[in-house]
């Protein structure tokens, strides 16, 4: 019987590297999905709607989505991104298998958005189990800040609404709490996921080495550092 070891291949890291591989500050998105059980919480509550004889799993295809738009990406060919660092992100499924699986899923409805609330919750409240004091929601509220950027794209799609600017766009947000809040989509994508690094395969063992000059290497190794302190999901 073949261990599960997650969605996303483990990847050390390091901050003394020297070689340049771009947007390597995304191992945090990986990271974080390990350790917080996202991966496995969204392959459990999407396996209805995997195929038997299916290559890529369906919760693995719809997380891909999570760092392609955080690294900038607009559609849903972007995964393209990671497909082109698999030892970073996996196995990427084709664009036309990414582009079935979000047509089923919006076919199935409130059935499938259930699914994808409910791995949300269980996650949740693992994360904030680790986080005991220091949760958001600690001191009895919770204090969140969303934060959009408006993406310029043509829409022909029927009751299509321009936005005040008069023109058609879509709005990638993201929701933090804590000190946090006052950080920004594009600014962590400049700084932190933008990052260089070289990536070195020895064996088994893969090494992120983030270059030692970009300000931001210590930033991301200590995260990553206190992310692997942390328990596995299960």
């Amino acid at each position: 019987m073949k261990k599960r070891s997650g969605s996303y291949p483990p990847v050390r890291v390091e901050g003394n590297g020297r070689t340049v591989v771009s947007q390597a500050g995304a191992v945090l998105l990986v990271e974080t999905a390990r350790k917080s059980g996202v991966d496995a919480a969204l392959s459990v509550a999407l396996a209805p709607w995997c195929k038997p004889r299916a290559v890529h799993d369906p919760g693995k295809i719809l997380l891909d989505l999570v760092p392609a738009t955080a690294l900038g990406g607009d559609c849903l060919a972007d995964v393209a991104m990671l497909r082109a660092d698999a030892a970073l992100f996996g196995p990427v499924a084709s664009d036309p298998t990414v582009s079935r699986l979000v047509d089923t899923l919006a076919a199935a409805g409130s059935r499938a958005l259930a699914a994808i609330r409910s791995a949300q919750a269980e996650v949740s409240d693992r994360i904030w189990q680790l986080a005991g004091p220091d949760a958001p929601h600690a001191d009895g509220q919770v204090i969140v800040d969303i934060d959009g950027v408006l993406v310029l794209a043509h829409s022909d799609k029927e009751d299509a609404t321009r936005t005040w600017k008069k023109t058609y766009a879509w709005m990638p947000m993201l929701a933090l709490t804590g000190p946090a809040r006052l950080w920004e989509p594009k600014r962590l994508r400049l700084r932190l996921f933008s990052a260089a690094a070289q990536l070195v395969t020895t064996g088994r063992r893969r090494t992120l080495r983030l270059a030692g000059h970009w300000p931001w290497t210590d930033v991301i190794t200590r995260a990553v550092q206190r992310l692997s302190i942390l328990p596995n999901p299960g």
